[in-house]
C-alpha cells in the first residue's frame, strides 16, 4: 500500500511541474490581456486616480502611465500564455497590480481595520474592491519565485542552451 501511495504522490509531483505553474499563467495570462485591451480600446481615466499614484507613478504623465499600463498588461498577459519572459512579466504585473491597488482599488477612507477588512470584496461599497488584485499577487509570486514549468518557453529554451553547453 506505502508503495502505491509513494508512486502516486511521485505521479502528482512530477505532474504539478507541467501543470500548477501552466494553470496559473493561462488564466493570469487571459486576466491581464483582458484587461489591458478593455484599456486599448477605452478612455484614460488614470487623470481622475493620479492623487492616489505613489512615486514615481505620480510623477510620471497620466498619458504614459496609461499606456505602460495597457501595453504591459497586453504583452505580458500573452507572455505568461506563452511562458516566455516570465519571471520578468510575472514581476512588472505584480508592481502594476500594487499600484492599482493603491490608487483605484483600496478605500480611499477608513478608520480601523474592521473597515479596511470590508473592501476585502469584489464590490465596491464605499470600501474599495481589493480582493481581486490581492489573489492576483498571491498567484504571480510562485511564477516570480519558481518560474514558468516546464511546459513553457521559457523552459524549452533553457533545456536547450544547457543542451548546447554540454556539447
Amino acid at each position: 500500500m506505502r508503495s502505491v501511495l509513494t508512486k502516486s504522490l511521485a505521479l502528482l509531483d512530477a505532474a504539478g511541474h507541467w501543470l500548477a505553474p501552466l494553470g496559473l499563467r493561462l488564466l493570469l495570462g487571459w486576466e491581464f490581456l483582458e484587461s489591458g485591451l478593455v484599456k486599448y480600446d477605452g478612455e484614460n481615466w488614470f487623470d481622475d486616480v493620479r492623487s492616489r499614484f505613489f512615486f514615481p507613478f505620480d510623477v510620471l504623465p497620466t498619458a504614459w502611465s496609461w499606456q505602460m499600463a495597457t501595453w504591459f498588461e497586453i504583452v505580458g498577459g500573452i507572455a505568461l500564455v506563452l511562458g516566455i519572459g516570465t519571471r520578468f512579466f510575472a514581476a512588472s504585473l505584480a508592481v502594476l497590480t500594487v499600484v492599482a491597488i493603491g490608487a483605484v482599488h483600496w478605500p480611499e477612507m477608513w478608520t480601523g481595520f474592521g473597515d479596511l477588512l470590508k473592501g476585502y470584496a469584489l464590490t465596491d461599497g464605499g470600501y474599495g474592491n481589493f480582493k481581486l488584485p490581492v489573489i492576483f499577487l498571491a498567484m504571480l509570486l510562485p511564477l516570480i519565485l519558481s518560474g514558468p514549468g516546464r511546459l513553457s518557453l521559457d523552459a524549452w529554451m533553457r533545456r536547450r542552451v544547457t543542451r548546447t553547453e554540454n556539447e
